[in-house]
């Protein structure tokens, strides 16, 4: 066991090094000191209609074709496909990682209490919302994940005196106290000035830090792999990369990972839906039609500490509620004895790849132009230089379009995969997915509309 354990370090360390190597930068800063859509500074030569229609049209389009896919065999042979790769010393990278992620609490915490006031000065602030949430989570499903390795509680629980209770015993069930966690985090991230207050955010960083050290100390292991909400994050985001620990680091297809049988219970589909509403609601809150509809809304009287809120919530019900209606329809297309939840637990691992998408559309642009703010910040903690950024030509806010595009195909190739394992009728399998690719396609309109706005602070947040 404890040979596997460390075969799968390899992995994680060597994904910790080129995370390392590939540098930093975005974030909520940065955040919300500036949206995709904002950074591209784009309007349409075309109207939005056409726009958005062809993006749910290219989304339709590779369903049909992908329907034209009927060979078994041809399909889980590609999904199955696996290239031996030589990965580096796994104990030394290991070491490495953890060491840089032990240095990387303390820095946020460091320098947020002693360091420079100013956001774009703070490398604790840069490294959290640039080289953690935008930086590394991209790495996480471009390369693989690295973060159980470079995970600093984890590191630090492993020299507490942990405990073995079961989660699953109790009130709640685990997954659903992690997707209550993740909105919350996101809901934190949008409306708490944690990207303009180092002071706050070292804060918030201990008090998280208290938070997953007592859960290691009464769960033991089980606190990162069942309840806490970063470390599923990540964990998910992994089965999208094309690198991946089998007897060994493995190339494989990109989404390969999302055909297996990754989900375990109703809680841990809702904790996708949640990862891939919140993903959304990041980029909503900072367009102009939402800030002309919260100035509505309070207007008529609302406050708007309930605003945000309430739409995080009600967004999330019909996301969830949307999936789980396309799997029902999706069942009754297919004519199948299987049972929704089934349905429900398999099909939704393909949605992680929208999220993703969604995710380095929305933050690579960020990543590239605070990178040169970043490095100074860590090579200079409490240095008063003024932060550089990187100017990117005028084409690159295009790619945002096709990362949200790439990411709905490959999703739709993912449900493709696992609906032909499934249904023994070629018709079945097709039939399953109507339903599912109609929501798709409603997701990738979203998404594009919401990357094509320019970008508008949220009122009403300090």
């Amino acid at each position: 066991m404890a040979a596997t354990r460390r075969r799968r370090r390899v992995l994680a360390a060597g994904l910790a090094a080129l995370t390392l190597a590939a540098g930093p930068a975005v974030g909520r800063v940065l955040a919300h000191g500036g949206s995709l859509g904002g950074d591209a500074g784009r309007t349409l030569d075309v109207p939005t209609w056409l726009f958005l229609s062809t993006g749910g049209a290219v989304v339709g389009v590779s369903f049909l074709l992908s329907s034209f896919a009927t060979d078994r065999e041809f399909v889980a042979r590609v999904h199955a496909y696996r290239r031996r790769v030589v990965g580096p010393n796994a104990d030394r990278l290991a070491t490495l990682g953890q060491a840089v992620g032990i240095v990387g609490l303390l820095l946020v915490i460091g320098v947020g209490v002693l360091g420079p006031i100013e956001p774009r000065r703070n490398a604790g602030v840069l490294l959290v919302w640039g080289g953690w949430w935008a930086g590394l989570a991209m790495s996480a499903y471009l390369l693989g994940n690295a973060w159980p390795v470079i995970d600093p509680w984890r590191t630090l629980a492993g020299i507490l005196p942990t405990g073995d209770r079961d989660p699953s015993r109790l009130p709640v069930a685990p997954a659903w106290l992690s997707t209550v966690g993740l909105l919350m985090l996101f809901w934190v991230e949008i409306v708490s000035p944690l990207a303009d207050a180092p002071r706050l955010l070292a804060t918030v960083t201990l008090a998280y830090t208290a938070v997953a050290l007592a859960g290691a100390v009464a769960f033991g292991e089980a606190y990162f792999t069942q309840v806490d909400p970063v470390a599923r994050v990540f964990r998910l985001y992994g089965a999208v990369a094309p690198l991946t620990w089998e007897d060994g680091l493995r190339l494989r297809p990109p989404g390969a990972g999302l055909t297996a049988d990754l989900l375990r219970s109703r809680g841990e589909v809702g904790f996708v839906l949640a990862l891939l509403w919140g993903t959304t609601y990041d980029g909503l809150v900072a367009t102009p039609p939402w800030a002309r509809l919260v100035r509505t809304v309070v207007a008529a009287g609302i406050p708007p500490a309930i605003v945000y809120p309430l739409a995080l919530a009600v967004g999330y019900l019909i996301f969830y509620g949307a999936y789980l209606l396309a799997v029902r329809y999706g069942a009754q297309f297919a004519e199948t004895r299987r049972g929704e939840a089934e349905l429900a637990r398999r099909f939704a691992p393909s949605l992680l790849a929208i999220a993703a998408g969604y995710h380095v559309a929305h933050y690579l642009g960020y990543f590239l132009t605070l990178a040169p703010a970043l490095a100074a910040a860590l090579a200079m903690p409490w240095g008063p230089g003024p932060p550089a950024r990187l100017v990117l030509p005028g084409w690159f806010g295009g790619l945002s379009l096709a990362f949200v595009l790439a990411g709905h195909l490959l999703a739709v190739w993912v449900a493709h995969g696992v609906a032909y394992e499934l249904f023994p009728s070629r018709m079945q399998a097709v039939r399953s997915q109507y339903a599912l690719t109609v929501v798709m396609m409603l997701y990738t309109m979203t998404s594009l509309w919401i990357v094509s706005r320019p970008y508008a602070a949220p009122p009403f947040i300090s």
